[in-house]
């Protein structure tokens, strides 16, 4: 069974992660082993950890991806998980609505979170929206 990874080519590329030694530098070894030949990267388990978290941000972003495209909603509709349209990743955390006003608080891909007010019918757009009542 393959590794699920491929080269530009189509061709699967087998990678091996293995763990280095403890000490003053620890590092965490990668090595690709595409037709072309093998590559070696090594980082320290800190790198290792942000690559791993990067990874699945990118998978979910893309599993949960509609084929659509971005899709407009009012401000009183948002749900939680929605990610609006963007350069920077924004993600519904709340929305409160209190009478024609929506107070959306909002999440960072660094996580630092943030409320902003909106009407309720003023047109956000979604990158991303979840399926169902969130």
């Amino acid at each position: 069974m393959g590794s699920g990874i491929t080269d530009a080519d189509g061709h699967d590329v087998p990678v091996a992660v293995t763990p280095g030694e403890a000490g003053p530098d620890p590092r965490v070894s990668v090595t690709l082993s595409p037709p072309a030949g093998e590559l070696r990267w090594s980082c320290t388990p800190a790198a290792a950890r942000e690559l791993a978290a990067a990874l699945v941000r990118a998978a979910e972003e893309t599993e949960n991806a509609p084929a659509e495209g971005p899709v407009t909603v009012p401000a009183g509709e948002l749900r939680r998980g929605d990610v609006r349209d963007g350069d920077k990743a924004m993600t519904v955390d709340g929305v409160r609505t209190d009478g024609s006003t929506a107070h959306v608080t909002w999440k960072s891909g660094a996580g630092r979170t943030w409320t902003q007010s909106y009407g309720v019918n003023t047109a956000i757009t979604l990158r991303r929206r979840l399926p169902g009542n969130r």
